[in-house]
């Protein structure tokens, strides 16, 4: 067993960590490479406009950089149950993916048969595919379309239908500025008995007005008081802000009870940006520890 498996994971939050990097976005990931971990995640998301030939293009490039890539699958933009079985073989056999992300997609209606991402997880593709992990949204914060208690019978579902196909859940969440809101989900999450790993989502080092656009672009939640804990004046709304202070109150909040813990980023500054954030974290803490 190594480190990362053990219940006190936690302790070193960046031992492993996840990026989401868009397809148009692959050869600035490509320039990056040597400075993130190898066989990181790379998440590439469901974008609107790029095709399912842009997607399989994009995690085929993830694979040979030496990471390990996990497309997203919005469930309403699938037009069939054929179309889901081509690209899931395809991703396998040609970009070695093991874990997919599904989510339902922002259309109100399908194009498809799928409603909901826990539609395309009880097709059986998956696991007769070889995915081994399935990522599914998870909300610490206000979700638009549910309630609070359909929001956790919701994850429920989905996790345990993954675990009935013989996969294993991740549950990732979108990115956040308020610790202490995602430490408080964190335990309400595995009081329900959901002890599968998390992936919280954080912002890379970005201009203050990109992060704010970004965070309205995502309904993320982030009033005065929160923009104060991330370690931003509302006062002053030009530079450049880094995640340092959230990550060090969500490192400092974790105990073991929280379960298995790490980071998703999403890098609004840029790939290389984010990752010599990372690089630079990383070395700062194994000093500290030292």
């Amino acid at each position: 067993m190594t480190h990362l498996d053990r219940p006190d994971s936690t302790l070193d939050i960046t031992d492993a960590y996840s990026l989401e990097v868009n397809a148009k976005d692959i050869p600035a990931l490509t320039a990056a490479a040597s400075r993130i971990l190898p066989t990181s995640t790379i998440s590439i998301p469901y974008l609107p406009g790029q095709d399912n030939k842009v997607r399989l293009a994009a995690a085929q490039a993830v694979h040979q950089l030496g990471f390990e890539a996990m497309p997203h699958l919005a469930a309403r933009r699938i037009a069939s149950l054929t179309e889901l079985e081509l690209f899931i073989m395809r991703a396998t056999a040609e970009a070695g993916v093991k874990r997919c992300l599904v989510i339902a997609g922002d259309p109100p209606n399908p194009m498809g048969p799928f409603p909901d991402s826990l539609s395309l997880i009880e097709t059986g593709v998956f696991e007769r595919s070889g995915i081994e992990v399935i990522g599914v949204g998870g909300h610490p914060e206000d979700h638009p379309a549910m309630s609070p208690s359909a929001r956790w019978d919701v994850l429920d579902r989905k996790c345990r239908s993954i675990v009935m196909h013989g996969m294993t859940p991740l549950i990732i969440t979108q990115f956040a500025f308020d610790a202490d809101i995602v430490l408080t989900w964190l335990k309400a999450l595995r009081e329900r008995g959901l002890d599968h790993p998390v992936r919280i989502g954080v912002p890379g080092p970005a201009g203050i007005a990109v992060l704010m656009r970004y965070a309205a672009l995502c309904g993320v939640s982030a009033c005065a008081s929160m923009w104060s804990k991330y370690g931003i004046s509302m006062g002053k709304l030009l530079g450049t802000a880094g995640p340092d202070l959230f990550v060090d109150r969500l490192t400092a909040g974790l105990t073991e009870a929280h379960g298995k813990v790490n980071l998703h980023f999403f890098p609004f500054g840029g790939i290389s940006q984010s990752a010599r954030w990372i690089e630079q974290y990383r070395s700062r803490k194994h000093e500290a520890a030292r």
